[in-house]
């Protein structure tokens, strides 16, 4: 009640005290809660070390949000010397207790080798597990491996339905792929204007890959009218963050005066961004200016 100040004042250092009295006769709830509190320095000096005390006595008791956060600290090295076979050790005791956290992080580490051995089959079970329970990232990993056929056999159809899943949750990563799926009509009937949509979404949260992809698409006049401003204005967004091939778009568009009052010193600027990142058309667009 002190900690979320319910019926009394929140007050994070009485919240400490009564956790303290509760965990030191062995509740593995306060246990958690305090170690929390030491974690995000909340009515006491933050001190990693005494969170990852109070979690492994949690965890210990077999409280699964705690086998949780001890996993996360051996994974990241707070509060401990950074350790991934412990970090599997735990993240496998809260994942079988259910976790969908726990089940995607393990799920992780089977599919990189780390703590334990590759094992995409490992990784695909548990990534399915999480999935199942709503996690975003576990479906949209899902998604991955069937699509491109590790750990499962390949699957379009179920690469797209778990995409889908993903990116109903708002996963922009998720969005984008599911927009490809329907550009090219993989694992889904072709549907421009779906992938636009999706296009829409992903590239509204910043995804560059998508507001590239959306930017074709009004350039070329794909699932939407042509609209070569609408072209510019997703091409600026993805050329500044650094994507060599809307920097090289964004040029053109500069130079041919196409969405944009044509602008040679501006085309020029944008080629040599795109250039030196190494984009071959941009390097080969440099030299001809230069030659002119």
């Amino acid at each position: 009640m002190y900690e979320n100040g319910e019926g009394i004042l929140q007050d994070y250092s009485k919240a400490f005290e009564w956790f303290l009295k509760s965990a030191e006769q062995g509740d593995s709830n306060a246990q958690f809660n305090l170690a929390v509190m030491y974690e995000n320095g909340e009515g006491i000096v933050q001190d990693y070390s005494k969170a990852f005390e109070w979690f492994l006595k949690s965890a210990e008791q077999g409280y699964s949000n705690a086998q949780f956060n001890l996993a996360l600290m051996y994974d990241n090295g707070i509060g401990i010397l950074q350790d991934y076979s412990k970090a599997f050790e735990w993240y496998l005791k809260s994942a079988k207790q259910g976790d969908s956290r726990a089940q995607f992080n393990l799920a992780l580490m089977y599919e990189n080798g780390k703590g334990v051995e590759q094992d995409y089959s490992k990784a695909f079970e548990w990534f399915l597990k999480s999935a199942k329970q709503g996690d975003s990232n576990a479906q949209f990993n899902l998604a991955l491996m069937y699509e491109n056929g590790i750990g499962i056999l390949q699957d379009y159809s179920k690469a797209f339905e778990w995409y889908l899943k993903s990116a109903g949750q708002g996963y922009s990563r998720a969005q984008f792929n599911l927009a490809l799926m329907y550009e090219n009509g993989i694992g889904i009937l072709q549907d421009y204007s779906k992938a636009f949509e999706w296009y829409l979404k992903s590239a509204e949260q910043g995804y560059s890959n998508a507001q590239f992809n959306l930017a074709l698409m009004y350039e070329n006049g794909e699932g939407i009218l042509q609209d070569y401003s609408k072209a510019f204005e997703w091409y600026l967004k993805s050329a500044e963050q650094g994507d060599s091939r809307a920097q090289f778009k964004l040029a053109v568009m500069y130079y041919n005066g196409e969405g944009i009052l044509q602008d040679y010193s501006k085309a020029f600027e944008w080629f040599l961004k795109s250039a030196e990142q190494g984009n071959s058309s941009a390097q080969f667009k440099i030299k001809a200016l230069k030659m002119e």
